[in-house]
């Protein structure tokens, strides 16, 4: 197989891939979602690394922002939507030191675990929930 003739995944095609994620995700799942906003940039802005405090732009392929359904209530007016970000090339950069996952998996895996935020779970629920299935 040659690879002198293909292109890194664009933004467009990230998002490409990031949907075909979320629709093969179960359909009560992603009804559960409602109407979380998927974006893709390239990297995080500074704001959101130094609110984090990571110093380095490629530890971070994914970001939830927005207020997780445990802490909403029907009385609360939301003022902009939630949003899940993917960052391409922090994932991109983990798919090639890994080698042993596809891109759409690693893609799917860090959706997923961003829409955990969503759902109002922590970093170690999720990954409790990795590790037993």
């Amino acid at each position: 197989m040659t690879w002198s003739d293909r292109l890194a995944p664009s933004l467009d095609d990230f998002a490409a891939l990031g949907k075909a994620a979320f629709d093969a995700l179960p359909d009560g799942f992603r009804q559960l979602v409602g109407d979380v906003v998927i974006r893709v940039d390239d990297f995080p802005d500074e704001e959101v690394l130094d609110a984090l405090g990571i110093p380095d732009p490629f530890e971070l392929t994914g970001l939830y922002q927005g207020v997780d359904l445990s802490q909403r209530s029907v009385l609360d007016f939301a003022t902009q939507p939630s949003r899940v970000f993917l960052y391409r090339r922090p994932i991109l950069d983990e798919w090639a030191e890994r080698g042993d996952v596809s891109l759409g998996e690693l893609i799917t895996h860090v959706l997923v675990h961003e829409i955990g935020h969503h759902f109002g779970l922590s970093d170690d629920d999720i990954h409790r929930i990795e590790d037993e299935a």
